[in-house]
């Protein structure tokens, strides 16, 4: 069995596409299959409990704010 899966935009679809597609696939029976890519983040926030637990991770996170040359200074002293 052969599989192959292509991620691209809609509009990149063409005639040369389609037809590499049967020429690999020649005489064989296929499924085409098409869904749209959706972000991860955004994916995730369509439901209301996922998206407070993603809020609530990203506040979670430790940061740091640096002015200037700061960052410089930190990343020489801890890298």
């Amino acid at each position: 069995m052969m599989e192959a899966q292509y991620k691209m935009k809609a509009n990149e679809i063409d005639l040369a596409f389609i037809e590499a597609i049967k020429k690999l696939f020649a005489e064989k029976d296929i499924v085409i299959r098409i869904t749209e890519d959706l972000d991860e983040t955004e994916f995730l926030s369509r439901y209301k409990a996922n998206e407070d637990h993603i809020i609530e991770n990203i506040v979670a996170e430790p940061s740091k704010i640096f002015k200037g040359q700061e960052f410089e200074a930190y990343t020489s002293k801890n890298l």
